[in-house]
């Protein structure tokens, strides 16, 4: 009976979740934009900014595939609830009926975020590609006017292949992400309630942050080389300028440097950061909204999305 009335809370939480989380994604959409149009050699972010509100439409150019990332949101969550609950369910007949252990609960939350990763994945590189359209010369654009139609034309051009373009370093990146992000909260949340006195709700917003940097330095690395995979075209001969991840890394670690698999860094980071805490705002504000319609509570866990 307890159980039941669990799950039903969760149940009535996911709307209001999803639709925090949609309204997060809008309003960090532009740092998104402009992290990816740094990665591409564009210049700086005020360069960018300021080229695109002159040259590109104004401030709805920041907006482009937004339309990708919306989607991409409930696909996540729905496929990460279920993927891991089903994995659980499997692992605990497997455990005849015992709770899982702390590393099969790891080993499930890692296995349900790659699968997460996978089926989403085209959602992502259609993204990237309405992001990075106004990169090319005008003759070379893709001109997709929605996710959809990004993801048809991809596959009549392309091959279905093509739309998993970039899955290892996406695997990688969510892997070292939310490792990062995990170790350094446990630590910096010891050492600023514990060692320094600091309180509860500050000790976490600074652990938050302090995870956040750790998880954004590890990961945008790879963030770079999907983003390199997933929007680049091939030339007059059919032949693509990377082959694959190692040879993307490979030459742009001899042309650039360390330093420029960094590029967008604190647009990434600021978006990662402030990820949670627009979220638990939305979400608290849509929950009071809802409770006093409804009359029932809204919790949901919001921390370190897929990014």
């Amino acid at each position: 009976m307890e159980n039941q009335k669990t799950k039903k809370k969760i149940m009535h939480a996911v709307p209001v979740g999803i639709c925090a989380s949609m309204l997060t994604t809008t309003l960090l959409q532009p740092l998104d934009m402009v992290k990816v149009r740094m990665q591409l050699g564009q210049g700086s972010g005020a360069h960018i900014a300021s080229n695109m509100l002159k040259f590109e439409g104004g401030y709805a150019a920041f907006y482009k595939g937004l339309s990708a990332a919306l989607l991409r949101v409930p696909l996540q969550h729905f496929v990460r609830v279920g993927s891991s609950s089903i994995l659980a369910t499997v692992a605990i007949e497997a455990n005849h009926r015992k709770p899982l252990s702390a590393r099969q609960k790891a080993m499930n939350s890692v296995t349900a975020g790659m699968m997460t990763g996978a089926f989403t994945m085209p959602i992502g590189l259609a993204q990237i590609r309405m992001q990075a359209d106004a990169t090319f010369p005008t003759a070379h654009r893709r001109n997709y006017t929605n996710v959809f139609n990004a993801l048809n034309r991809v596959i009549a051009d392309e091959g279905v292949q093509a739309l998993w373009r970039g899955l290892g370093p996406s695997f990688a990146k969510n892997f070292v992400h939310v490792t990062g992000c995990t170790f350094s909260s446990l630590l910096s949340f010891s050492y600023l309630k514990y060692s320094l006195g600091c309180g509860d709700t500050t000790s976490r917003i600074g652990a938050d942050g302090i995870a956040a940097f750790f998880g954004c330095g590890l990961s945008l690395p790879f963030d770079y080389v999907k983003t390199q995979l997933q929007n680049m075209q091939p030339d007059a001969y059919g032949k693509y300028p990377y082959t694959g991840f190692f040879d993307c890394a490979r030459k742009t670690f001899k042309t650039g440097g360390l330093a420029q698999f960094y590029s967008g860094f604190y647009f990434y980071y600021f978006g990662v950061a402030s990820w949670s805490m627009m979220t638990m705002f939305f979400m608290k504000l849509l929950g009071r909204l809802d409770a006093s319609i409804s009359g029932k509570k809204v919790t949901v866990n919001t921390r370190w999305r897929d990014v």
